[in-house]
């Protein structure tokens, strides 16, 4: 009991500092290796709640998979000289901390409105269902569909936009005067548009 509950505080704290990491380091290929760390440290969590699926579907899924993806995406989109932080007074100045105090209450709500009366006790009895592949797959598909698919959906714009980054840092947007720019993507602009690109 004493180990389970050293092993909670040991994980809560990677688990933060994790966060805190992803958030406040500059160097992108820095930030998704805290984020590493964090899952592990939630993987840890899953384990002591006796949810050993959970557990394991955070390590190969997220902590494997999708780190690998994420760490492509940024090997993809490189570095810029430009500052990761928006001038004072724009748009993304005014509503970043709107966005992040109406997540902060939205958290607050489903944490104090759930059974907290649960946190005193030894977790799900042996045998129960709880963690389980069914009981997962049962909740993604009925109570959890929308906020599943909606994760889906941000996943898909994520890619999409790191795309898009890409290709307005390596130059492949289209010049003012109308030529396609440099690359492939330039020449089959051109190409259709009835000029030809010309690589720089």
């Amino acid at each position: 009991m004493l180990f389970e509950q050293i092993l909670f505080f040991v994980a809560g704290t990677g688990a933060i500092a994790g966060a805190l990491g992803v958030a406040l380091l500059r160097n992108p290929f820095y930030s998704v290796l805290a984020l590493v760390s964090h899952l592990i440290a939630l993987a840890v969590l899953f384990l002591l709640l006796r949810a050993d699926f959970l557990a394991a579907a955070q390590v190969v899924v997220y902590a494997g998979a999708v780190m690998v993806l994420y760490v492509f995406v940024v090997a993809y989109v490189g570095g810029s000289d430009e500052p990761l932080r928006p001038e004072s007074g724009g748009l993304l100045t005014t509503l970043g901390p709107l966005f992040a105090l109406a997540l902060f209450v939205e958290i607050s709500i489903a944490v104090l409105g759930s059974s907290l009366g649960a946190l005193d006790t030894s977790g799900p009895e042996v045998g129960a269902t709880f963690g389980s592949p069914g009981e997962i797959g049962r909740l993604l598909l009925t109570k959890f569909l929308l906020p599943f698919e909606a994760a889906s959906f941000l996943l898909l714009l994520a890619a999409v936009a790191a795309v898009l980054l890409a290709r307005k840092r390596r130059g492949l947007e289209p010049d003012g005067s109308g030529a396609a720019g440099p690359g492939p993507g330039g020449v089959l602009r051109g190409a259709a548009g009835g000029r030809t690109g010309t690589p720089t």
